[in-house]
């Protein structure tokens, strides 16, 4: 049995389901008007009271919910790769379980790839801001050596996965493998790609299916692949 009353410091604690709402709202308002101010004015430019202005709350709610400038950036990217601000690993999430479903290595790059280019089209242009401020900001270098790591995971992830389906190609290891899709996870090929050369969502996502395939298979289980798409197509 639990013993009731007080806590034994004399303190009451509570939850209050509406200001634990309140306090979700204003966050998301301070993540979507920085998301703004740093792709609008890079990370150099953009002040915490600035923030503050465009979310309409007061300078102290922003220090106090993020504590600094590059811990507001981190979460502003962490929002935008996810989608939301829910505390759920990329990997915990029911795609990662739709593409472990999948029995055939084009079908599990396919999701990776639905995924990877919906947070790109989010997460991209404030990715490069940090890699970029983290030359002149030792707080964000240590972000940026989070996103790169994270990248790691990733691409590891995929690999992996596809290990589990098939062979590497001949002269293609798996700490190769993981280089080459990190490669081509890179948020600098996607902006140049879909922004310098004009690119769909929907083309780059295509790219990066066939190359992943293509550079990391089998000549046969590309063939077999190939086959496999063209007998889907009406």
């Amino acid at each position: 049995m639990h013993a009731s009353g007080p806590p034994a410091d004399g303190t009451r604690r509570y939850r209050s389901p509406r200001r634990e709402q309140q306090a979700l709202h204003t966050r998301a308002r301070i993540i979507a008007a920085a998301a703004r101010r740093f792709l609008d004015h890079g990370y150099a430019t953009t002040t915490m009271r600035a923030v503050a202005t465009d979310a309409g709350v007061a300078l102290p709610t922003v220090e106090l919910a993020f504590k600094t400038k590059a811990r507001l950036l981190k979460a502003v990217i962490d929002t935008a790769i996810a989608g939301d601000d829910e505390p759920v690993p990329m990997l915990a999430r029911e795609w990662a379980t739709q593409a472990q479903s999948a029995a055939e290595p084009a079908d599990f790059v396919t999701v990776f790839a639905q995924v990877l280019v919906d947070s790109a089209q989010r997460a991209a242009g404030l990715t490069l801001a940090a890699l970029e401020a983290a030359r002149i900001d030792e707080d964000i270098a240590a972000i940026a050596k989070q996103l790169m790591a994270q990248r790691q995971v990733m691409a590891t992830w995929l690999v992996d996965g596809l290990l589990q389906r098939s062979a590497l190609r001949d002269n293609v290891d798996r700490a190769a493998a993981i280089d080459t899709v990190w490669t081509l996870m890179d948020p600098a090929l996607f902006c140049r790609l879909t922004s310098d050369r004009h690119w769909s969502a929907t083309r780059f996502r295509r790219w990066f299916t066939d190359s992943t395939l293509r550079l990391l298979l089998p000549v046969h289980d590309q063939q077999a692949t190939a086959t496999n798409r063209s007998q889907e197509m009406p």
